[in-house]
């Protein structure tokens, strides 16, 4: 999907890092809600609370998802899924420019 219709978005970034990764959050009508971000080159390390699928639309990243030993080379074009109530590790070499879909 290139676009979403008929959305909301809210105004105020969520911020990381010092800045280093931000987001924006997308609300759909039916309940729904993405992030469209941009995450600096860095390491990083985030919990979640809802499953997520992180879509890579820019750049490239290693991640480390729980019950993992192999970091994972993910790239533009690609997604990954992370479960619900996890942490997950990134290794960002690049800028990267990504979609993250909360599943409920």
């Amino acid at each position: 999907m290139e676009q979403f219709q008929d959305v909301t978005v809210v105004k105020k970034a969520n911020v990381y890092f010092e800045g280093k990764v931000t987001s924006r959050a997308v609300l759909f009508a039916d309940g729904s809600r993405k992030t469209l971000g941009i995450m600096l080159p860095g390491e990083y390390e985030f919990g979640t609370e809802a499953a997520e699928i992180m879509e890579m639309l820019g750049g490239e990243m290693d991640v480390l998802l729980p019950g993992e030993e192999q970091w994972r080379l993910v790239k533009e074009g690609e997604s990954f899924e992370v479960p619900a109530n996890s942490r997950f590790k990134l290794k960002v070499p690049v800028v990267v420019d990504y979609c993250c879909s909360y599943v409920k």
